[in-house]
């Protein structure tokens, strides 16, 4: 009895095969090893001014892993130049799009979507009042409300305002977004952040000022008085110059020229990293065990993580998820270190979560803490290329710790530059004719893509030397659609023409084609054509594409028997047919 899918293997007619035969010799090569001397240098550690981390993502960021994203359709995901996914529940997101439109949409708890109501929204409704502001930098509180600040250095804000945190001298709630004047209207604010129902602003200048709920301290005015209008945080930071700002749920954070870090608010576990678990009312310089120079500073739920000029990571404050990332859950009233064998160059955390991340030089993305309720006690290597993907994946709720950007600009990509050069007249340097219609491609790129070209294009063959090369074997559409995926990776192509293709792939060897073209094939089978496909798969050896088939056929056995092309089938493979679908119960009652 013959299994499953595999039927009149001994009645199989030869795939067709180019006037060449398909060679995949196997490639040889040979690494050489050069020791190097080592070179000690010892050179002096000098502490640079640093800036205020950029919010700009370089890396390829995917919108639609956060859950959220999924409500938008491919075209509008495609437009986003910025966005920020915020709320108790990561239920609520801002975008911005290529023209400077800003648009929301979610649950709108609070009015946090800025759109004058309280309404929710699963379609994207336009903050007009906001659109052509060239949106700098955005951070959100638990309410949740909103704080940003645009190219001009103005700040807007809405949403929650329970506690004055919206900075406009009073407690109602704001249902669209108004810019915070006061002591702000003659600054230019470069940065914003949020805790949970305070609001804090970083100038240009280097100055710091907050407001909002201040029952720890954590707006920095040496009372626990809430603050209705932005003041000036000076004390300990008077004469400072101050390049960024964090705010944890009711703790802030704020990191000098010189490499200092600077905190206040609550300290209950420790976050402030000062060696007790004393609240504080006003800035207090946290001291390291040895001189650090201190280059970005974040804060989590009740954590806070640094990193050091040097790629040394540092963590502090409370810790029962493991969100320190030392290998236990004790809370930590100083700083330590981070146990990674790699130079890191961004940390992450957030003041919803408690969930930290790290990226190394090496482009490796570490994560620890709770991580869709899993605690992770130690840094955790995962597949990601940014640590926005951590979040979007492992952080409950999905929230995004950064207003994350990703400028469209005319760069293209290895993958994006190949596309746009198939089919190129202007820098082909050979033609295939098929059908009497040219296709310009590059010897370089089949060489790469295909074991095939590879073997064809060498010194003796005469194609080599050719700059056309006739195709008879296949029609215009499947040759075409064959080069193109050599540049692409995808197939553009109907179901019915998916056969020629899969003929092709079989002569060329080319596996990964195969599969592609037996997923068209499938998505086009009807009753009609169901045998025809049928007897292809058998003919090119497509044994998931028979099984399927072969299935198809039994499922609608009286209809398919009633097609020309089932009277049409080979004898041997109509035969053997029968009986399997005999075996398989295809003619019982």
């Amino acid at each position: 009895q013959r299994a499953a899918g595999s039927f009149l293997r001994s009645h199989r007619s030869a795939p067709r095969r180019t006037n060449r035969e398909c060679r995949c010799p196997s490639a040889e090569a040979s690494i050489e090893c050069e020791e190097a001397s080592d070179c000690n240098v010892q050179r002096q550690r000098i502490c640079k001014p640093v800036i205020a981390c950029t919010k700009r993502s370089t890396d390829m960021v995917d919108f639609g892993k956060w859950p959220l994203f999924a409500l938008l359709s491919s075209q509008d995901l495609s437009c986003i130049r910025q966005a920020c996914v915020f709320g108790c529940s990561a239920n609520e997101a801002i975008y911005t799009t290529q023209n400077n439109e800003v648009f929301v949409f979610g649950m709108n708890i609070s009015s946090c979507l800025g759109t004058g109501d309280n309404q929710s929204t699963i379609m994207p409704r336009r903050l007009d009042v906001l659109c052509g502001k060239k949106i700098v930098d955005l951070s959100y509180g638990s309410g949740p409300h909103i704080l940003l600040c645009n190219e001009d250095g103005e700040v807007y804000s809405w949403g929650h305002n329970g506690y004055s945190q919206l900075g406009n001298g009073n407690t109602i709630q704001g249902t669209t977004p108004v810019q915070v004047c006061m002591e702000l209207l003659s600054k230019k604010v470069i940065q914003v952040a949020c805790g949970s129902h305070h609001s804090m602003a970083l100038t240009s200048d280097g100055e710091v000022f907050s407001w909002g709920y201040n029952n720890c301290g954590q707006v920095g005015s040496g009372t626990t008085a809430n603050q209705s209008v932005p003041r000036k945080v000076a004390s300990s930071l008077q004469s400072k110059v101050v390049v960024s700002i964090s705010a944890g749920q009711t703790s802030s954070m704020a990191l000098t020229d010189n490499g200092h870090v600077y905190g206040w608010g609550y300290n209950g576990t420790g976050q402030l990293g000062l060696g007790n678990t004393g609240n504080q009312l006003m800035p207090c310089r946290l001291v390291f065990a040895q001189p650090i120079c201190i280059i970005q500073v974040v804060l989590g739920y009740a954590h806070t993580l640094a990193l050091s000029d040097q790629g040394v990571l540092y963590a502090w404050g409370a810790n029962s998820h493991g969100q320190l990332g030392i290998g236990n859950k004790s809370n930590q009233t100083v700083p330590v270190k981070v146990g990674t064998n790699e130079r890191m160059v961004e940390v992450t955390a957030c003041h919803s979560t408690n969930i930290s991340a790290a990226k190394s030089q090496s482009e490796q993305v570490y994560m620890w803490g709770l991580c869709r309720g899993q605690c992770l006690l130690s840094p955790h290597l995962t597949h990601f290329t940014c640590t926005d993907d951590v979040f979007a994946c492992f952080s409950n709720p999905p929230v995004m710790w950064r207003f994350l950007s990703v400028e469209h600009d005319d760069f293209l990509t290895v993958a994006e530059s190949l596309k746009k050069e198939f089919d190129s007249k202007e820098t082909s340097d050979l033609k295939f004719r098929v059908d009497g219609k040219d296709i310009h491609v590059h010897k370089a790129v089949l060489k790469i893509r295909c074991e095939h070209f590879r073997t064809m294009f060498q010194s003796h063959w005469n194609e080599n030397s050719k700059d056309v090369i006739g195709i008879d074997q296949f029609s215009y559409p499947v040759y075409r659609a064959f080069l193109e995926y050599l540049y692409t990776d995808n197939v553009d192509l109907a179901p019915e023409d998916a056969i020629g293709l899969l003929d092709l792939a079989t002569s060329y060897c080319e596996d990964r084609l195969k599969k592609l073209c037996q997923d068209i094939i499938k998505r086009g089978i009807s009753v009609d054509n169901a045998f025809l496909l049928l007897s292809a798969a058998v003919r090119y050896e497509a044994e998931d594409l028979e099984e399927f088939c072969f299935r198809f056929c039994v499922n609608h056995l009286t209809d398919v028997t009633q097609t020309d092309a089932f009277w049409q089938m080979d004898g041997m493979l109509l035969k053997d047919f029968i009986v399997k679908a005999g075996r398989s119960g295809g003619f019982k009652n």
